[in-house]
């Protein structure tokens, strides 16, 4: 499913006004999809009580349409206009009707008696072109302090929110403090960005799409996506009846040190999980026993030892000549931070060129290649990145805040400067090529932020590239399946106390419900 920054939204409306719609058609369509969805809401609408909170602009407006149709079928309808607003002939609409339209001040009574008897109110204050906070003076900002009070109160009224709740950025998913969260959101032509970023996107209720007459080639423009089960059924890898270990690709891992024992391990099992027909471990020769202990299935490349108990750097030399017996490597579970860790990661990376499907680079390998001047260039092609936000930071020198800010540019501009699929982890992880397409997750799970849950997503994403799936895709695969494992599992730990190890052993299942989906 397509996602649209605002100023997309507006570029759409503009293709729809081209094609010959007019925004007086836009506005309509989008007014009587809320009605409808308000309708549904409450079952019937005969005596029930309705107030539209409008703004002042093309939001406002929608909301005057829905109130007009509302009325026309038998509720009783109250517009509240605490900003006024610029088009007289809608309010002329529905003054015909008799329709009350109260403004601050008007003398037909407060905003609290009107919200203290409904049964529904729609939020149509503002739209997706807020950018800026609202101030305590705005009076915007008191009806919602008074909207929020009435949703705390003994009944409190249903709430829809038009195309996106009042307070939300509809590009970063910032949320201002009196945005009230609604039971549906009505968006329109397609859903927002900041729709699917924490915070904004566990306060949208119900989120409703609705066709607007936005034509399906404009559409087709917008390059970001939002992952959903029908993608990833439609890009799992071939498993042919046929087919043996080879196959289903060759992984090696490299990584392990003296502090980092068991990050490899995890590794390996999710590239076996995820369908890998064998994987290798290259890590400290003093681990082997340690690790090996936890997968029997793994074969192993026993390496020199660095002081520090991580990787020497001449491990780079001494696995020139096995990166090619490998179809994708998984660079840095656990590797450490020492000099010798970015003396490898300097030699090793373009090594891996010769990898015949790409290397995922995760943990202290992102470490290690953050402190180097050249390190775009020592990527070589077909190469994912997996950084959280604070390896993103150190990669692109900037701090975690404005990481956070804004997420989706940031992946998208790492992509670019390396060259590389760049998987941004976190709520609704993001996902960017250096062609410039992007996915969001559909998921924010706090259960899998958990130490190692970044390895297991690494070694799915070899797992998937090994299996002959493009970069980009196969970490759209990894993302979207570890998310729904966590999903699934939730229903059996709540929110906390999952183990890393659990999210690989539950994945052939997830994999299996949803490709039957």
């Amino acid at each position: 499913m397509k996602l649209v920054t605002s100023a997309q939204m507006r570029e759409l409306e503009r293709a729809a006004i081209d094609a010959g719609s007019s925004e007086a058609q836009l506005m309509e369509e989008a007014g009587l999809a809320v009605a409808q969805e308000a309708w549904m809401l409450l079952g019937t609408l005969e005596g029930r009580r309705i107030v539209v909170l409008a703004g002042p602009g093309n939001n406002g407006g929608d909301g005057l349409v829905a109130a007009r149709h509302l009325f026309d079928w038998g509720a009783e309808v109250a517009v509240y206009l605490p900003a006024g607003h610029r088009t007289a002939n809608r309010l002329d609409d529905l003054r015909q009707r008799e329709i009350p339209v109260v403004e601050p001040g008007a003398g037909e009574g407060d905003l609290d008696a009107l919200l203290g008897p409904a049964d529904l109110v729609i939020d149509a204050l503002l739209g997706i072109g807020l950018q800026r906070p609202i101030e305590d003076s705005d009076p915007i900002g008191v009806t919602l302090d008074r909207l929020q009070a009435a949703r705390r109160g003994f009944q409190p009224p249903k709430l829809v929110a038009v195309d996106i709740p009042s307070g939300v950025n509809a590009d970063s998913g910032a949320m201002d403090a009196r945005t009230v969260t609604p039971d549906i959101t009505v968006t329109f032509g397609l859903p927002k960005v900041g729709m699917y970023q924490a915070p904004a996107s566990g306060h949208l209720g119900k989120v409703q799409v609705i066709d607007i007459g936005i034509p399906k080639a404009a559409m087709e423009t917008v390059g970001l996506e939002l992952l959903t089960s029908r993608w990833v059924r439609l890009h799992l890898p071939a498993r042919p009846e046929d087919g043996n270990k080879g196959t289903f690709g060759k992984v090696l891992v490299v990584g392990g040190s003296r502090r980092f024992i068991g990050a490899p391990q995890l590794a390996a099992t999710a590239a076996y999980r995820a369908g890998a027909g064998l994987v290798a471990i290259a890590c400290p020769e003093g681990l082997v026993p340690a690790i090996a202990a936890g997968i029997a299935e793994a074969t192993w490349l026993p390496q020199g030892t660095a002081a520090d108990g991580g990787l020497s750097e001449r491990v780079a030399i001494d696995l020139r000549n096995e990166w090619r017996d490998y179809s994708a490597v998984v660079f840095g579970p656990g590797l450490g931070d020492s000099v010798d860790t970015r003396a490898l990661t300097w030699a090793a990376l373009p090594d891996t060129g010769d990898a015949i499907r790409g290397v995922v680079v995760d943990a202290d390998g992102l470490n290690a290649l953050a402190t180097l001047e050249d390190g775009p260039q020592r990527i070589p092609p077909a190469a994912i990145l997996t950084p959280h936000p604070g390896e993103m930071a150190r990669l692109m020198r900037m701090t975690v805040a404005d990481v956070q800010a804004r997420r989706l540019e940031t992946a998208k501009e790492c992509a670019a400067k390396y060259g590389a699929v760049v998987v941004l982890k976190g709520a609704h992880s993001v996902i960017a090529a250096p062609d410039g397409r992007a996915s969001l997750s559909p998921f924010a799970n706090p259960l899998l932020a958990t130490a190692g849950s970044g390895d297991v997503l690494a070694g799915m994403a070899g797992g998937y590239l090994a299996q002959g799936v493009a970069p980009f895709e196969a970490a759209c695969l990894a993302v979207y399946l570890h998310g729904a494992v966590g999903e699934v599992l939730n229903a059996d730990y709540g929110n906390a106390g999952l183990l890393a190890g659990e999210i690989a052993a539950r994945l052939p299942r997830v994999v299996r419900d949803v490709a039957a989906s």
